[in-house]
């Protein structure tokens, strides 16, 4: 073995390179169990992002692509979309993301359009075989109207390109249409402005008539202040879901009232920010095989019917999409020293297959990979902080000694996302070359309870900022970083984060925002419905406390930036418009501050083609040796 070359941090030679990052590395999501098969979405940068419905036998065989091109299983239902096909008894009904329609899978043929052509768009579809019924979440986007309206509605599983059919309406938000196995009851969730369906949600119970009209509705739990996650109907047909009603997201059971299956301090329940989300199942012996979250970290267990949690073991610290059939689950699961594969588990005899792969492997890759180290630290104001570290590691290459490492601050969007210390390609992308990568669970993150996620509430723009300069301090008090090499990046609200640390500190010494918000003004003017008041919770009352919306916005104080700043937008974007990036840039400019920007024009919030995420990881990685003043080097 050679000796290891010394180089500074940031320069070193890596075999993580943009192209592996960008090319070979598929989304894997929505799994499910029907019928002795595996049915999952793959979402493929090398395809534009093309997002592919496939299917294997559970026990074993070849991989059948159900949806090949241009097909496209993919919902916009509140933009960010989810749920975008279900599957019983062998029949497949999707929503195709090029014209929004409703298609039905015919073995031999080409996919059976169901939808007529208009404004709706469908997401979190359920099937109905006895009434040969498609149920979905519908979000009519007709030119009229001054917000899309959202229902659940019905369309016929044997008829063509028919209007759907409403079920229910009134509210401002739908979710999680689901009947019970007798059919007879349906049970969905529904949420109003301001709230997000994190804050406060209702859970619902209503008798599914022969005319369709949904009678005798119940309300079951939830109200402006608790929020339900995944309302599921148990094989015997009692009702459970997910409450946050002490305080963290634990399992129930209705029985005329809400019953706690077990109450810990633990999360069974994640910020429903797309459809389909699912942390929990029933085992044909009626336990439940449940994922939950303590201190930022996934796990498995079974809740048995006298309420006791028993874990079950895995190498998986992010466990997604669980899918449970009689003794057979499938999920996404993910852990410090593997990135994320599709996996099957035989809870009978504890066995785990790797079904699909998100990276194929890397012969020798293994011993290039930081892995995360948990870290809490307080912030100014005293409280408690969190995030995982990543150290630089590269085997072939050692800094001089004495010399520290730059450090990237990574802030999750949502805000109420959460960091995970799974394996990422892109984290590994920036500590193979010398650089330390903080993942910021900064407050109002998810994972560590509902006074934790409220920590952000009237507070956005200030508090993780005040957690990002305090993770700073901390981690070059403990040695860990270069005091004047801290660099910050953020996607969406995290680039919003970025943007703030930037122009209200001067603890660093550079930052790239993708997509990020730049003026909150605006975002009060011009988003789409589902956030569309969510400033209200984040900032504060619209126009009574206009004043505080223009003191945090980055643009309204651009020329205070003096770090290098990267930015970058699609142009296809109806989350956060582009006009707000390049409104940042001609104010930087006109300040005389360093700014980079790249427009990608068939991109839109969250970037999925393959050319675009490599030249950002590159562009990316150029800005900041030009920021901090490293040399080219060998890298």
């Amino acid at each position: 073995m050679s000796a290891r070359r010394v180089a500074p941090h940031g320069t070193w030679r890596s075999p993580i390179d943009s192209r592996l990052v960008s090319g070979q590395s598929i989304r894997l999501g929505l799994p499910q169990i029907d019928g002795g098969h595996l049915y999952w979405l793959e979402s493929r940068p090398t395809e534009g992002g093309r997002t592919s419905l496939l299917r294997r036998a559970l026990g074993a065989g070849a991989v059948a692509e159900l949806t090949p091109p241009p097909w496209n299983v993919r919902s916009r239902v509140h933009e960010y979309g989810g749920g975008a096909y279900a599957v019983r008894a062998g029949t497949v009904c999707f929503s195709h993301a090029a014209d929004n329609r409703l298609y039905r899978l015919v073995p031999g043929s080409e996919p059976l359009p169901l939808t007529a052509e208009g404004p709706w768009r469908y997401a979190d579809l359920t099937l109905d075989p006895k009434c040969r019924e498609v149920l979905a979440v519908v979000e009519n986007h007709s030119g009229s109207r001054v917000e899309p309206a959202n229902s659940i509605g019905a369309i016929d599983l044997d008829g063509f390109e028919r209007a759907p059919r409403q079920l229910l309406g009134g509210s401002d938000f739908y979710s999680n249409p689901r009947l019970s196995p007798d059919g007879k009851r349906l049970c969905w969730l529904q949420w109003a402005h301001p709230n997000m369906p994190w804050d406060g949600t209702e859970l619902w119970v209503g008798e599914r008539r022969k005319a369709g009209a949904i009678g005798d509705r119940t309300l079951v739990a939830g109200g402006s202040c608790e929020s339900v996650f995944q309302p599921q109907w148990s094989p015997d047909g009692a009702l459970h879901f997910v409450s946050d009603r002490t305080g963290f997201w634990n399992l129930y059971r209705w029985d005329g009232r809400p019953r706690p299956l077990l109450e810990r301090r633990t999360e069974f329940g994640l910020p429903q920010w797309v459809f389909g989300m699912s942390t929990y199942g029933f085992l044909g012996d009626g336990r439940i095989l449940a994922a939950y979250c303590e201190g930022g970290r996934w796990q498995l267990g079974i809740v048995t019917t006298d309420g006791v949690l028993e874990q079950v073991e895995t190498p998986y610290s992010q466990i997604e999409g669980l899918s449970v059939d009689g003794s057979q689950a499938v999920f996404r699961g993910a852990s410090p020293g593997s990135a994320p594969a599709l996996m099957r588990l035989d809870v009978a005899n504890g066995k785990l297959e790797v079904v699909r792969r998100s990276v194929p492997l890397q012969a020798g890759l293994g011993t290039f990979y930081s892995m995360a180290v948990p870290v809490a630290f307080p912030s100014d104001q005293g409280r408690e902080v969190h995030g995982f570290l990543y150290r630089p590691r590269n085997p072939d290459f050692r800094a001089p000694a004495g010399e520290r490492p730059p450090l990237i601050i990574r802030f999750h969007g949502g805000p109420t996302a959460a960091a995970t210390d799974a394996l990422s390609l892109t984290v590994q992308f920036w500590t193979t070359r010398g650089f330390a990568v903080l993942d910021l669970n900064y407050s109002g993150s998810t994972g560590y309870g509902r006074a934790y996620r409220e920590l952000l509430r009237g507070q956005w723009g200030v508090a993780e900022v005040e957690d990002g300069v305090s993770a700073a301090r901390h981690c070059i008090s403990e040695g860990y970083a270069r005091p004047d090499a801290i660099l910050v990046k953020g996607a969406s609200a995290g680039g919003f984060s970025v943007l703030c640390c930037l122009a209200f500190r001067d603890t660093f010494a550079g930052g790239t925002s993708y997509y990020g918000l730049c003026d909150l003004t605006q975002l009060t003017q011009g988003t789409h419905k589902f956030e569309s008041r969510y400033h209200e919770t984040l900032v504060g009352e619209w126009p009574t406390e206009a004043s505080v919306y223009r003191e945090r916005s980055p643009l309204r104080a651009a020329d205070q930036i003096t770090a290098p700043v990267l930015l970058f937008h699609g142009a296809a974007d109806t989350v956060v418009p582009v006009s707000q990036t390049e409104q940042m840039v001609d104010a930087l400019r006109a300040s005389g501050a360093h700014v980079e920007y790249e427009r990608f024009e068939k991109e839109a919030h969250g970037f999925r083609d393959e050319a675009t995420i490599r030249r950002t990881l590159e562009l990316e990685l150029a800005f900041y040796l030009r920021a901090l003043g490293i040399g080219e080097g060998d890298r």
